[in-house]
């Protein structure tokens, strides 16, 4: 899709199309959300997108927020065993939401930020996935009116983010149906599997801006 829609708007039809998915999984496994972890996520967020809409869009590079991103990540999947996992306290999902705020507005890319810190074996694998769920979409709703101020407009790209949110429903729907079937051990290197084509992924992308 990205060779064919400049990178800006394809953010921002991509969160209206997150904005979908991820509130259907959060609203399928709200029994699982935990309000301790999401709120001060949430208040970071909208701290995070606000200041990077108004103050540092021009200032900070898509190439920056990708290697930050690309560490945490490589830190995640191949650190020693005798190092610590990324099991922050709720109150700290503050800064995870700062961060992701700032990511979601510049390069997009918010899943392998919050996979890398929901790589732990102290929660279930509906935990995970309703908190997570919750997380994003708080971050693609932040996306909206910061777009709009940067100027993408929404309704010359109904069609396309109708067509796209209706795959997403059906999507997640199966999705949420198949975490059913699945034990904690496999969601986790599933996800595992999943953080490391993320990684490829935004490597690829990495070398391309260099490239060019």
């Amino acid at each position: 899709m990205s060779v064919f829609i400049p990178v800006r708007p394809l953010i921002a039809i991509h969160a209206s199309i997150q904005i979908v998915g991820n509130g259907i999984r959060a609203w399928l496994l709200r029994r699982e959300v935990s309000a301790q972890m999401c709120i001060p996520f949430c208040i970071g967020a909208l701290i995070g997108a606000a200041l990077t809409t108004r103050l540092l869009v021009e200032l900070v590079s898509d190439l920056f927020a990708l290697y930050l991103l690309l560490i945490l990540i490589a830190y995640t999947l191949f650190k020693p065993k005798k190092l610590p996992m990324l099991k922050i306290k709720d109150r700290s999902f503050f800064w995870v939401g700062l961060a992701a705020g700032s990511l979601g507005i510049i390069a997009g890319a918010v899943d392998p930020l919050l996979t890398a810190f929901f790589m732990r074996d102290d929660l279930s694998k509906e935990s995970i996935v309703a908190n997570k769920s919750i997380m994003q979409l708080f971050v693609h709703l932040t996306k909206i009116p910061a777009f709009l101020y940067l100027g993408f407009s929404f309704s010359d790209n109904a069609g396309l983010i109708v067509i796209f949110a209706l795959a997403a429903f059906l999507a997640t729907k199966l999705g949420v149906f198949l975490l059913t079937k699945v034990n904690t051990a496999l969601f986790l290197r599933l996800m595992w599997w999943a953080l490391l084509i993320s990684g490829g992924q935004l490597a690829y992308q990495v070398i391309t801006i260099h490239l060019n």
